[in-house]
């Protein structure tokens, strides 16, 4: 009798582990699971950037952002229809990754010493500079020549105020909700130019309503360095993705992303920047 009250409790003990084993099992189909283990990933872009990140009619996404993050994500172990592209703006970037949102980000990411208190980065893979797009007949060739000029940048961006404040005192400046509507106010006359990021402003310009229109002016204000964000202290992750970085420049992928994304808009891109050197 003893025996058998010893079998039973014996017998649910294991049925007791092999249950949890079990749901310890599903539990482990996140982003670390890859192809293999049938699981997805969560990649953190912009949706609302031309050239760079942005969600299409049809739902797909294209994009330089769009096609490092899915390279590194091949290189993790995932294939296209497993990774779940989630859109990041700007504000909300540190706080999806220590939510746990998104597995990282490749979104316009600028490093900088107050963001990597908060996040780790890998890379950089793209290092942009602060320009101006105007019309390919403009008369404005350096910064100096917007004193007088209508200069338009998206509201909370300092781009335009930095010129003003630094550069052009005498710039008029206008602010806009977002970058679509700068652009289509560079088209119609109601502004002068428009001032951001040289990467940005390409895949504007590399729109097909609006090629051969505009040019960028070529003036590197800035230094930008675009990084792949990770949540702080997944250092295995982060060195994952610089492998993954040094393979797409190595076998040419990279430079060919650069070439499709903003070929169009006569982009003059800085060659690929050292990955793992991780500067402000």
């Amino acid at each position: 009798m003893k025996l058998r009250k010893v079998t039973a409790v014996s017998a649910a003990v294991l049925a007791l582990a092999l249950s949890a084993t079990a749901c310890g099992g599903d539990d482990s189909k996140d982003s670390d699971s890859g192809s293999s283990g049938g699981g997805k990933i969560k990649v953190g872009i912009k949706f609302d950037q031309p050239g760079l990140g942005l969600k299409q009619p049809d739902g797909s996404f294209a994009g330089f952002d769009v096609d490092v993050a899915t390279y590194v994500a091949k290189q993790l172990g995932y294939k296209p229809d497993q990774i779940e592209f989630v859109e990041t703006k700007s504000a909300d970037r540190e706080n999806a990754l220590a939510r746990g949102d998104v597995k990282f980000i490749a979104a316009t990411y600028s490093i900088n010493d107050e963001r990597k208190q908060k996040v780790d980065f890998a890379g950089p893979y793209l290092l942009a500079h602060q320009d101006l797009l105007v019309k390919n007949d403009s008369d404005i060739t350096k910064a100096t020549d917007l004193n007088g000029k209508k200069l338009c940048s998206v509201t909370g961006s300092t781009s335009a105020q930095n010129i003003h404040d630094k550069i052009a005192p005498k710039a008029q400046l206008r602010e806009y909700s977002g970058y679509s509507e700068c652009i289509a106010g560079l088209q119609s006359g109601a502004v002068d130019a428009v001032t951001t990021d040289d990467s940005i402003l390409a895949g504007f310009a590399a729109q097909d309503k609006y090629k051969g229109q505009f040019k960028l002016a070529g003036l590197k204000l800035s230094n930008e360095n675009y990084g792949v964000g990770v949540k702080k202290g997944d250092t295995a992750t982060v060195n994952k993705i610089n492998a993954a970085l040094e393979k797409m420049v190595s076998d040419g992928a990279w430079q060919k992303a650069v070439e499709a994304n903003f070929g169009p808009a006569d982009y003059k891109n800085e060659p690929a920047p050292k990955i793992g050197n991780i500067v402000s």
